[in-house]
């Protein structure tokens, strides 16, 4: 929604500050302008990435548009399943959370935590490692240091796309250059012609470059930093899960356990006290 009322303000901003100016807005649609930079732009992209980068960014901006998901209430409901977890294996023994980990699109637990359930990075990231707890002899220290590693490997990839878009984002000052560059060769073309004509092959010219600096530092680098972000909460979501999993390894109470997790979600999403100690009674009295 934020991402909207952003690109209309910019638009607003700039169009109407032209306008107050006694500019005419029909000068700015230029479209030869608009072929040379956009399909620059798309082309460069081509030849920089891979598609599945491309992908990757293209589902990227689409999230942009559905606001950060990370709320505080889906911090709740996956300190209410690792709670749930943890309390089984602590009461019952380990092995019976294996029915919830092999199958969770079919655990009580899990189903009731759809976010987490469809979440592709997140579910095998706490499943895959309570299946190697299930295992055995994986001291806390080496599981740490697994998931460290596969916290690396998933922030090397997810900045890949964010980066595509702001190597994007810089090339479009230049690109608006090369469309100036063309439409004042265009202009000496015609240079004995009347000035009206020449002074508006001029300002095609400078809409290039206008369009160039505009696409940049008003929306594609905006957007890189965006999803720059949202790719930290994620990050923030899987530290949650890890530094939960990593203190069951040490031995610690399932209690005890979501309070660590708890302390490590950033303050505007943060549970309370007293908000993670009402869900931890609700998860008992489910459970009972």
């Amino acid at each position: 929604m934020f991402v909207i009322i952003g690109i209309v303000v910019v638009i607003g901003s700039v169009l109407g500050g032209f306008v107050m100016h006694h500019g005419q807005l029909e000068v700015l649609v230029q479209v030869n302008e608009f072929i040379i930079i956009g399909g620059a732009a798309i082309g460069s992209m081509l030849v920089s990435a891979p598609m599945r980068i491309i992908k990757h960014l293209v589902s990227n901006i689409g999230t942009l548009f559905k606001g950060d998901p990370y709320t505080k209430e889906q911090y709740l409901n996956l300190l209410r399943t690792m709670f749930q977890l943890f309390h089984i294996a602590t009461k019952d023994g380990l092995m019976n959370i294996e029915q919830h980990i092999e199958k969770p699109e079919s655990s009580a637990i899990f189903t009731k935590n759809a976010f987490l359930l469809h979440h592709h990075h997140a579910l095998p990231y706490l499943t895959d490692t309570l299946k190697l707890l299930l295992s055995g002899g994986v001291p806390a220290h080496d599981l740490e240091a697994l998931l460290d590693a596969d916290m690396e490997t998933l922030h090397a990839e997810s900045s890949q796309a964010p980066g595509l878009l702001s190597k994007v984002s810089d090339s479009l000052p230049g690109l608006g250059i090369v469309a100036a560059v063309l439409g004042i060769i265009i202009t000496m073309q015609a240079i004995n012609g009347p000035p009206e004509e020449i002074g508006m092959k001029v300002a095609a010219a400078l809409v290039g470059t206008f369009l160039g600096i505009l696409l940049c530092y008003g929306f594609l680098g905006p957007m890189a930093a965006h999803i720059e972000t949202i790719h930290q909460s994620e990050a923030r979501y899987m530290e949650c899960i890890k530094v939960g999993v990593i203190s069951y390894a040490k031995g610690n109470a399932p209690a005890m356990v979501v309070e660590f997790s708890r302390r490590v979600i950033f303050s505007d999403f943060r549970p309370t006290f007293a908000e993670l100690e009402a869900v931890i009674k609700e998860a008992k009295s489910a459970g009972a």
